[in-house]
């Protein structure tokens, strides 16, 4: 792992810098490491408080920061910062997104494609219901579930995605390091091995109360819709759906039984103007996601760099002997043959005899091709 990593985590365990104080740093000193070690003045001058300065000073002299380093290293625990590509698109877009994300599991590119499942803890017979069925039909039609890995809707939604093979994506208000509630130990490792375990908390930190609010705003932002399936007048809930109208994501709420606690909360979104769920036809249409299955097939399909592109490009449906295609592209012939070997199999292109190819048209129709 990029050492370079270390003075982002180590900002990350200042309490009081987050994502402006830390832009803000980025910007005075050009990287992490240099305002790491940037002298009291120049502290000063990028507009940290004497008491920031007074904390970060005690972390810089003390070996907390490497020790915690090396922890993450030994239980293979990802850092990933604003600077990494494989940073989630999606929660780059929102307003203040968290400048170090910590990740046990893996981020796949097909999680651009995801959809919050949220709600009471207390779930009815009802809720459990209505969540299995939605997970369900998320994960058949490719679609990314994320949720909180709490008790009642949060883990019904994250077993239903890994009993039909979804991916799903679960984010903690506690150090990665840590599961809670503890009985969720054995759901966590199931979600390692079908998507990711997410924390923007430091390992070592506890699941205290007051973490879970903020980490909410983590589940919408990774998400291009929340669904709230169950929730009371003051349910954690209410505030994930909160943070998605401010994200510019789509609500929606499953309607309930009119004297019921736990549909208080989901009915005063419906008449706050939240979509009202019925079908999760209708979130897909509603977000163009309907096709999410064909989009994957035909990224998968397309060529994935410039010597795939000109191969691809060059061949139509008559047949280039891979002399030709090697003269027509001045490529070196053993670029060109192992190119087109990894087309086939990637069911691009077809050998019809001779050493000759053909392009397979069906699978990229409609969709340009990247030069």
């Amino acid at each position: 792992m990029d050492d370079q990593k270390k003075y982002w985590v180590g900002f990350n365990l200042v309490k009081g810098i987050g994502s402006a104080r830390m832009r803000s740093l980025l910007n005075a000193f050009g990287s992490a490491e240099d305002a790491w070690k940037a002298p009291v003045e120049a502290l000063e001058s990028a507009g940290l408080s004497p008491r920031l300065i007074k904390n970060l000073s005690q972390l810089r002299s003390s070996d907390t920061v490497q020790r915690a380093w090396e922890d993450i290293q030994k239980n293979d625990i990802q850092v990933i910062t604003w600077e990494d590509d494989d940073y989630p698109r999606r929660l780059k877009e929102i307003d203040q997104p968290p400048p170090v994300l910590y990740l046990r599991g893996q981020l796949s590119e097909a999680d651009q494609w995801a959809v919050a499942i949220v709600g009471t803890r207390r779930i009815t017979a009802y809720g459990r219901q209505v969540t299995e069925e939605i997970s369900r039909q998320l994960a058949q039609n490719g679609v990314s579930v994320v949720s909180g890995l709490a008790r009642g809707v949060d883990s019904v939604a994250h077993l239903a995605a890994l009993k039909n093979n979804g991916r799903t994506l679960a984010v903690l208000g506690n150090g990665i390091d840590q599961i809670y509630p503890p009985e969720h130990r054995k759901l966590a490792e199931d979600i390692i091995q079908q998507g990711a375990l997410i924390s923007d908390y430091p390992p070592g930190t506890a699941p205290e109360a007051a973490n879970f609010p903020p980490r909410n705003r983590i589940i919408s932002g990774l998400s291009q819709a929340v669904i709230v399936v169950e929730a009371g007048e003051k349910s954690g809930a209410l505030i994930t759906a909160a943070f998605a109208a401010d994200q510019g994501r789509e609500v929606f709420a499953v309607p309930g039984y009119l004297y019921a606690p736990q549909s208080k909360g989901t009915n005063s979104l419906i008449h706050e103007g939240a979509h009202i769920f019925l079908d999760v036809m209708d979130v897909l249409e509603i977000l163009n996601m309907s096709q999410v299955g064909q989009f994957r097939s035909a990224r998968a399909a397309l060529p994935a760099d410039a010597t795939e592109s000109k191969l691809y490009s060059l061949l139509g449906r008559e047949a280039l002997h891979v002399d030709e295609i090697r003269f027509q592209t001045n490529l070196p012939i053993e670029q060109v043959t192992s190119t087109l070997t990894l087309m086939e199999l990637k069911g691009l292109v077809r050998q019809v005899g001779n050493m000759r190819y053909i392009a397979i048209y069906e699978q990229a129709a409609g969709y340009a091709i990247e030069e």
